[in-house]
């Protein structure tokens, strides 16, 4: 069984920066997305920033130019730095491992436990 461990949460002020991190407890092999979405109070989850197999990111207009997604392969490690943080972004932050699998055809997803951060204005 896999296990998603999150961190790196917590409360910052406006403007600041936290760098959030997600680590696969064993080896994953054939990770084809790795990514982020986060849940606010009352609101629908939703897409954050992911990043293929390949390196191609992509990020909700929200985040754009503020946060950054990155991976290390090696270590089955992504990483979400976040910049500029606005109280807007308060929310539960859950990171995703996403696999292709029957020819691409069907997925199967791994998730964090999600990690709480807060912005304070």
């Amino acid at each position: 069984q896999v296990q998603l461990v999150e961190s790196g949460g917590g409360l910052v002020q406006a403007g600041g920066s936290l760098r959030l991190s997600c680590a696969a407890s064993r080896i994953i092999f054939s990770i084809n997305f790795m990514g982020w979405y986060r849940q606010a109070p009352g609101k629908q989850r939703e897409l954050v920033a992911t990043i293929t197999s390949g390196g191609t990111t992509n990020y909700a207009d929200s985040v754009k130019g503020r946060f950054t997604i990155s991976r290390d392969n090696a270590k089955n490690t992504v990483y979400l730095q976040m910049n500029s943080l606005k109280p807007e972004d308060t929310a539960v932050y859950y990171c995703n491992f996403a696999r292709l699998i029957g020819g691409g055809s069907e997925r199967y997803d791994y998730w964090g436990q999600g990690t709480q951060v807060t912005v304070s204005s």
